[in-house]
């Protein structure tokens, strides 16, 4: 803008000039070339004197607008006026709010503080407890760890002695096959050796893991004697011989009647007593006629009328009943040596 009106002013002086040097050429006499010069600058004034008025006119716009931005200035900074003393209220109300959470603040520091002590007493307290602890549970552990260690010393002693019940178990086993083996062939052998008594009352047969030999009175003894009778004798005699090539053998001869009772007028006056003196005469024959047979493995026993194979219900089943049992058991004691640690 103060461009601009050095340049009006420039322009309205040539103008003021041109019109003294009018007034001069009218008064007096010039030359044709300074009429010229003059009426150039005159030209030249008129030019500047109407681009002043056009700078001027804008100049007056301009000054308008500044007129009216300056007054929109004026509203604005008003209105930024306003607007400070709110901030500042609010300036003064978050001072205000921040007064108060800083005395909230400080109250809530000290009260935790007083409380950190409080839970810092009770914590040296449960780190003592736990200090405890931790060495109760330290010993508990050292504890178990020597039971740990003995329990795996007798884990390791019991599964020893698992392979080693287990490779005794295989091994009674295959001997309790081979005791089984040798009484089938005892029983085979005995059977042979009495095939021509079959049909006189005796039969071979075996159970419980024993050889029976079992004898009805028939083929043995007349009717309330113990004498053998020559029947007998010979199958005694036959048995006698096959149990001497089996000296392992124990042997056990029971005898039995049935349940008619007996009246004798000498020491023998029952079927107690019957059944006995039976089986200690079979007893002595067997010894007599199988010399080799070891006496420390044979017994006699007698069982009256109370371990019948039938009912005494018949003649029939009475004869069963009255009867001599030869039981052949084979010699256990290898197999309990296997069984037995």
């Amino acid at each position: 803008m103060k461009h601009r009106l050095t340049h009006l002013s420039a322009a309205l002086f040539p103008a003021a000039t041109i019109m003294v040097l009018a007034a001069t050429l009218f008064s007096s006499c010039v030359s044709m070339r300074e009429y010229e010069s003059l009426q150039s600058q005159y030209s030249q004034a008129v030019k500047g004197w109407n681009l002043s008025k056009q700078e001027l006119q804008e100049l007056r716009e301009e000054n308008a607008e500044l007129v009216r931005q300056g007054q929109a200035m004026t509203v604005t900074l008003s209105d930024m006026a306003a607007a400070r003393q709110e901030c500042e209220a609010t300036v003064a109300s978050i001072n205000r709010s921040y007064a108060a959470l800083q005395l909230r603040y400080d109250t809530t520091v000290e009260n935790y503080m007083q409380q950190l002590t409080g839970k810092s007493r009770d914590l040296s307290k449960v780190n003592k407890l736990l200090d405890q602890r931790t060495r109760e549970l330290g010993e508990k552990e050292k504890a178990f760890s020597v039971r740990e260690q003995k329990l795996l010393a007798q884990q390791r002693d019991l599964e020893s002695r698992q392979r080693e019940l287990e490779q005794r178990t295989t091994n009674a086993t295959q001997a309790l096959q081979a005791k089984e083996r040798e009484l089938e062939n005892l029983r085979s052998a005995v059977a042979k050796a009495l095939v021509g008594f079959a049909d006189k009352g005796l039969q071979v047969e075996t159970k419980n893991g024993k050889v029976y030999v079992s004898m009805e009175d028939k083929l043995l003894f007349a009717p309330g004697s113990w004498t053998v009778s020559t029947k007998g004798v010979e199958a005694i005699k036959r048995l006698a011989k096959e149990l001497e090539a089996h000296t392992d053998l124990n042997i056990m001869v029971e005898g039995h009647t049935d349940n008619d009772a007996y009246r004798g007028s000498t020491a023998v006056k029952d079927n107690w007593d019957l059944s006995v003196m039976r089986a200690t005469a079979i007893v002595k024959l067997l010894l007599k006629e199988g010399p080799a047979i070891n006496p420390q493995r044979v017994q006699a026993a007698g069982h009256g009328e109370y371990a019948p194979k039938k009912p005494n219900t018949s003649a029939a089943n009475k004869a069963i009943n009255r009867r001599t049992e030869i039981i052949l058991t084979p010699h256990l004691e290898d197999i309990m040596q296997i069984i037995t640690p």
